[in-house]
Parts: structure tokens; C-alpha cells; sequence
């Protein structure tokens, strides 16, 4: 072992802290954390432990979501700088024309998004949950916050809701395009395609399972295909690979990387349970409006 998974171990005990860490970060972080799992994964969890400090390794939207739900705790980011564009890719102006303009609208909100956005939504969803979680609203219109493809997708699944889209997106899945998708097809001819719902339309006809993070490494599990091509952001494959030693996991050919979630080290997670650096902060009125979408979450998806 070394010496600075000691350190934390040690620093762990003296502070009682538990490390929460998504897929999207590296495998050395993934492989010292309690939890490992995606956003929606990880928000139930945050509300069940019975550590005074939570270290969340992943960005800023994560950390924020963890101290609204539990506000008696320290919870502290290890690098308080990764953060995640698309969590701020909406509107709060374009909030209220929606709302101005269908009465009986909700507002939806990807739990990638800032604490402002949640504050001013009916409900969060996560990619794992958005699907039952819409499909479950009494509401007709959908304005779906901030990511437009993960909102297009689920559109494309429940016809009976109208929806509103929001011009956001994330980077690494925007990136993922058709014709890199069809290229690892023909590399790989006898490999699945799983793809996350954040990639387009024009990705996702082209999947043979579509799904979350925690819903590609299950599919991949259960599958008797021993190939898999995968589109989303590549620290997956560190989970993929423990749990299927004897499958082989292709990238789909683009870049797959988010810079921010690779901004989380062992040394920073070391340093911020020592020092107690980059505790999230959230005044009373954030947490109070913004508990109310996740709360909602959390009852909807049960």
C-alpha cells in the first residue's frame, strides 16, 4: 500500500470521514473510495451515512447536491475547481418566461446543474431516473434543464409529454459523433455499443443499449457479448474492467475525457482531509429551495 493511501486511511479515522467518488474520476481515487457510482447513486447514498465528513470526488454540482441533503455534515471537494459547463448551460430569465408561458409546466432539472438552478425547479433527474421520474409528473409541458440531449432522448420516450428544450450539453458526449460511433462498429464488428443518453439522437439509434453510467457497467455485466464499444467518459472502464475481467471495452474512438473530473488526485483528497480545504458552503435559502427538487427526486424514483 502506499504511502499516501496510508495517509488517507489514516486521516479518514482521525476525521471519520467516508469518500464518495463518481465513475468519471481516475482509477487510483476510484480505487481508495467507500462508494463509487453515479449522481443519483450517490445522492441516496449521501443521505444514509454516518460519517461526519463527506470528501466527494467529482465536481462542484456533486459536492453542492451532498451538503443540501445533509447540512449538518462537512463536506469537502478535493479540487474546488472542477466543475462541470454544462451544470451552468441554463437560464434562470428563460425559467420564468417558460413558466409565464405554460401554466402548467414543471421544470426539470438534471442533477448536473448548479444549486441556483434547483432552486428555481419542481424536480431533479438524473440520467438513471429521468425516464420514470417524467413519466410520473401530473404535468403536460416539460422544460428540461440544462442538458438538451438527455431531454430529447427521454422526449423521444414519453410522446405524451410536450416538451421544451434547453441549449445545453456536455462536452465529452457532444464530442461522441455518428460517424466516430460507426467507425468503432466497423473496427469492432462483433462488439455491443453502449451509449449514455447525453450523446444526440443520431448517436443513440446507433447503441444497442442506452443508458446511465451505473446502467452501461450492469448491461455490460450481464451481457454474454464479450466485446462492448463504450460512449461515455472512459473512467468507467476502471469499474468495467473489475467487474468483467475476461470482456474487452473499446473506446468509441472519441475524446472521452472530462478534464474536470481528472482534476481529482489522491494528493488533493490527502490535502483537503488534513487541512479541511474546500468545504462547500450553502446559505440556508439555497439549501432550503434547492432541497426541495432533490427531495422530490428521491421520493418519485423510489
Amino acid at each position: 500500500m502506499s504511502t499516501i493511501v496510508e495517509e488517507i486511511e489514516q486521516l479518514k479515522r482521525e476525521k471519520d470521514a467516508v469518500i464518495l467518488a463518481h465513475y468519471y474520476v481516475d482509477d487510483d481515487v476510484q480505487a481508495i473510495a467507500d462508494y463509487i457510482g453515479d449522481s443519483y447513486y450517490l445522492a441516496k447514498v449521501a443521505v444514509k451515512l454516518k460519517e461526519r465528513t463527506i470528501v466527494f470526488a467529482g465536481v462542484k454540482f456533486m459536492g453542492e447536491s451532498a451538503k443540501i441533503l445533509n447540512p449538518e455534515k462537512t463536506v469537502l471537494m478535493p479540487d474546488e475547481n472542477a466543475d462541470c459547463p454544462m451544470a451552468h448551460m441554463a437560464q434562470i430569465a428563460r425559467i420564468e418566461e417558460v413558466r409565464r408561458e405554460y401554466d402548467d409546466v414543471a421544470v426539470v432539472c438534471y442533477i448536473n446543474s448548479t444549486a441556483e438552478l434547483k432552486m428555481h425547479s419542481d424536480v431533479c433527474v438524473t440520467s438513471a431516473n429521468a425516464m420514470k421520474i417524467v413519466k410520473a409528473l401530473p404535468n403536460k409541458h416539460i422544460f428540461f434543464i440544462p442538458d438538451e440531449n438527455l431531454g430529447r432522448y427521454i422526449a423521444s420516450k414519453v410522446p405524451e409529454k410536450e416538451f421544451i428544450f434547453n441549449d445545453g450539453y456536455c462536452h465529452v458526449h457532444k464530442a461522441v459523433t455518428a460517424d466516430v460511433v460507426r467507425r468503432a462498429k466497423e473496427m469492432h464488428p462483433e462488439a455491443e455499443v453502449l451509449i449514455h443518453p447525453e450523446c444526440t439522437l443520431e448517436v443513440l439509434a446507433l447503441a444497442d443499449y442506452i443508458g446511465s453510467t451505473s446502467g452501461i457497467i450492469d448491461y455490460a455485466t450481464k451481457s454474454d457479448n464479450k466485446e462492448f464499444i463504450i460512449s461515455t467518459e472512459l473512467g468507467v472502464l476502471y469499474q468495467l474492467k473489475q467487474q468483467n475481467p475476461d470482456k474487452t471495452f473499446y473506446s468509441a474512438g472519441a475524446v472521452q475525457i472530462c478534464p474536470n473530473m481528472k482534476r481529482v488526485t489522491l494528493e488533493k483528497i490527502r490535502n483537503c482531509l488534513r487541512d479541511g480545504s474546500g468545504e462547500v458552503e450553502v446559505s440556508d435559502e439555497t439549501r432550503e429551495k434547492s432541497l426541495i427538487p432533490l427531495q422530490r427526486m428521491l421520493e418519485l424514483a423510489q
